[in-house]
């Protein structure tokens, strides 16, 4: 079959991608997704948190998609009937350093056109969550919780309503090659011509932009990040959002509690490695995932550093050791008890890694011939998805 663009890889950024192209220009847009089921990966095994912005310096690419984007997914969830609350976030520091912190994020905040309220006590923070603890806190109303599942699928049915979208799905795609007329992509179910691509596809961006030459001085390491829920008679620990205050020099925000929009409160992620790019549980091994990541000397510089090898201990013993897991908890959360912590879901983020070992923080994309390859889309990725898939869609529509 031929279209004008294939979109490779149905999670939450493609099919922005493809909304945005398909609105703005008569191009004939292929969407190819691997699985029968969309949101099966990234896209719907996240947090669902919606970030406002705060967490971004001024003027970053992750500080004006996270503002627009908080902004425009609270709009689109409305119209699309799609759940989410806003119900804000609380960002608590623990000790004069991390007081010192929130201070940075206020001032980004305040950069940011972020609303936001610095909180002195515990009596002040008790008055937003009873249950916290902490000697300050940061108050973010706008921060909202969002049902990731259900809005990938809400993009999939916008598009599937205009002519000149085709949504495909159970078309893994396992070979790209550029040709005279474009690319030629072989999927699992059938080949596919395309005079445009847009590779959006994740965990696995990385080896199909390598087929053609592209990002090879990067490489996705998979880190999974695992979840617990808190059982229904306890749930009243948390009332809306609570997060640690975030380490500057680390990728992760941490252990952090949220509550969903069907109610339930989830603890988590942590983020350990993973031992294979879709090895969900920490019993999963996938041999050739795995020896590709130990190989990478990105990956061993990236563990040459004391602190990162430090990190990755530790959550390594979150993954395999509840207790590990129960005191990362307590640590905003003093009351919660192993007994009222539940093994929930798993995700599993593809964060770049540079040939030089260091992680890529900010979206990354790639442009070759008439081809755009999403290599990074990390957190805050799904409260970016509409503006930035937009931006790749505009970048793509100029090359026709």
């Amino acid at each position: 079959m031929s279209h004008d663009v294939a979109v490779v890889g149905g999670g939450c950024v493609g099919l922005s991608v493809a909304k945005h192209l398909t609105e703005r220009t008569d191009l004939d847009v292929a969407i190819l997704e691997k699985e029968h089921h969309l949101a099966q990966h990234q896209s719907g095994r996240n947090s669902g948190v919606l970030h406002p912005g705060f967490n971004y310096p001024p003027e970053s690419k992750k500080a004006d998609f996270a503002t627009e984007g908080t902004r425009r997914m609270k709009e689109y969830c409305a119209e699309h009937g799609v759940p989410c609350k806003e119900l804000g976030v609380l960002v608590v520091a623990k000790t004069d350093r991390e007081e010192a912190h929130l201070e940075t994020l206020a001032e980004q905040a305040e950069a940011n056109g972020v609303e936001y309220e610095i909180l002195r006590s515990q009596e002040a923070i008790r008055e937003h969550e009873p249950h916290a603890v902490g000697q300050a806190a940061l108050y973010a109303p706008e921060a909202a919780s969002v049902d990731s599942q259900q809005y990938v699928y809400a993009l999939a049915r916008e598009i599937q309503q205009r002519e000149n979208a085709s949504l495909y799905t159970g078309h893994a795609v396992s070979e790209i090659e550029h040709t005279a007329a474009g690319y030629h992509i072989t999927t699992s179910n059938s080949d596919v011509e395309a005079s445009y691509l847009v590779n959006a596809a994740g965990l696995h961006a990385d080896t199909l932009a390598h087929q053609l030459g592209v990002g090879e001085e990067y490489q996705v390491v998979p880190f999974r990040g695992e979840y617990y829920e808190i059982t229904p008679d306890r749930a009243d620990l948390c009332q809306t959002m609570i997060y640690p205050t975030p380490d500057p020099q680390l990728p992760f925000l941490g252990v952090h509690y949220t509550r969903r929009t069907d109610g339930k409160v989830i603890v988590g992620p942590n983020a350990v490695l993973a031992f294979g790019r879709e090895a969900y549980d920490n019993t999963d091994v996938n041999p050739a995932d795995l020896a590709e990541t130990l190989t990478y000397e990105g990956f061993r510089k990236l563990l040459a550093s004391k602190t990162m090898l430090s990190v990755a201990w530790a959550e390594l013993n979150k993954s395999y050791r509840k207790r590990r897991f129960t005191e990362a908890s307590q640590r905003l959360v003093p009351e919660v008890r192993a007994e009222d912590l539940e093994k929930s879901y798993a995700g599993i983020r593809a964060q770049l890694v540079s040939e030089d070992g260091e992680l890529v923080k900010d979206p990354l994309f790639v442009e070759r011939e008439n081809a755009v390859h999403i290599l990074n889309a990390v957190s805050p990725g799904l409260t970016s998805s509409l503006p930035f898939g937009e931006h790749i869609a505009e970048t793509l529509a100029a090359k026709v």
